[in-house]
Order: C-alpha cells, then sequence, then structure tokens
C-alpha cells in the first residue's frame, strides 16, 4: 500500500478574511414602510428628529476637532472593500431602502429593534450617528445613549456622539437602556 504524502502547510496560519456584508432591503413594499413606520414612530415618542449623519451645531464639537490623528493608539482602517460596503449601504439608505428590522417597545427595556427578516453574519446595518461634542462637557450627562467617537490621549480633545436629539436605528441598536420609568 502507497502512502499519501501529506501537503505542506504553512507554519503560520492566517485569519480569515472577514468582510462587511451589505444589508438585504425588504422587497415588500408595504413591509418596509411598516419597518420605516416603527422607527419614526420611536424617535417621535422620543422628540427626536431622524438623521443618518454626525451633526455638528454651534456651542459643541466643531467638526474640525474630529481628527482621527488624535485618536489614542492610532484608528483602524477599513479595508477597500468594507468602505464600499457601507457607501452601498449609504446609497440604499438614501434611497429608502433600509435593513429588515423594527423598533418595538418594551416595558422593561423601552425601545429595542428586532430583525424583521434574515440579516447573515458580519452585515452592516448603520452608524451611530447624533450631535458630536467633547466628552469634558457630557460627563455629568444625563442621557443614556452617549458613544465615544473619538478617545484621544488628551482628555480634552475626546469626542461622543449624543443620540439625545438627532439618531437612526443604531440609537435603539446599541444594547442601552432606552427605558426612563
Amino acid at each position: 500500500a502507497r502512502r499519501r504524502r501529506r501537503r505542506p502547510r504553512p507554519l503560520v496560519l492566517q485569519k480569515k478574511s472577514r468582510r462587511l456584508l451589505p444589508f438585504v432591503p425588504t422587497k415588500d413594499l408595504d413591509r418596509r414602510l411598516k419597518q420605516m413606520a416603527s422607527l419614526a414612530s420611536a424617535l417621535t415618542s422620543l422628540n427626536m428628529e431622524f438623521s443618518n449623519h454626525l451633526t455638528y451645531f454651534p456651542g459643541m464639537a466643531p467638526r474640525s476637532a474630529n481628527q482621527s490623528v488624535l485618536e489614542n493608539g492610532g484608528m483602524q482602517t477599513l479595508t477597500k472593500e468594507d468602505g464600499e460596503t457601507i457607501e452601498r449601504c449609504t446609497t440604499m439608505i438614501k434611497r429608502g431602502e433600509f435593513p429588515p428590522l423594527m423598533v418595538v417597545y418594551d416595558s422593561c427595556q423601552g425601545y429595542t429593534v428586532e430583525a424583521d427578516g434574515p440579516i447573515k453574519k458580519m452585515t452592516f446595518i448603520a452608524e451611530y450617528t447624533g450631535d458630536v461634542d467633547y466628552l469634558k462637557k457630557r460627563e455629568s450627562d444625563d442621557c443614556d445613549s452617549i458613544m465615544t467617537l473619538l478617545l484621544a490621549e488628551e482628555s480634552a480633545s475626546s469626542l461622543v456622539i449624543c443620540a439625545d436629539k438627532r439618531a437612526n436605528i443604531a440609537r435603539f441598536i446599541s444594547g442601552i437602556n432606552n427605558h426612563t420609568p
């Protein structure tokens, strides 16, 4: 009996490249309108406006303060393919095509998000949006939906996204308890 020769394998295993996938919007127009209405209803009940971009207002952090070179430890860069995926999703959202998600109210947790269709692992859903401000100015803020945007070595330059007046669906996905008793 002949022995099969083992194929040589590399000594270092390479990580499988993980690429972001674009979301697949719901094809049924009536269902899509219900999904959009669920987000609009949640935002309206919280006296918030829909915004799919970071917003910079006078008296808060200016756009010029958001510089990736200030990030402590450096900024992670997106691959070209992932950047194209995000751009594709942004284009779909501008056309009124959103991920298959429903914003629902839970008496214990407040507003949460449920999948309203299949969503594959590594699917890009949304970027967290809201007003950009300095972390120092928001340290004692009671807003329950603040997310770090830029963690600078010099803490006075650190920025946060405040999704208390303007936001998108990411505000309800983030796992933050949106319930006020």
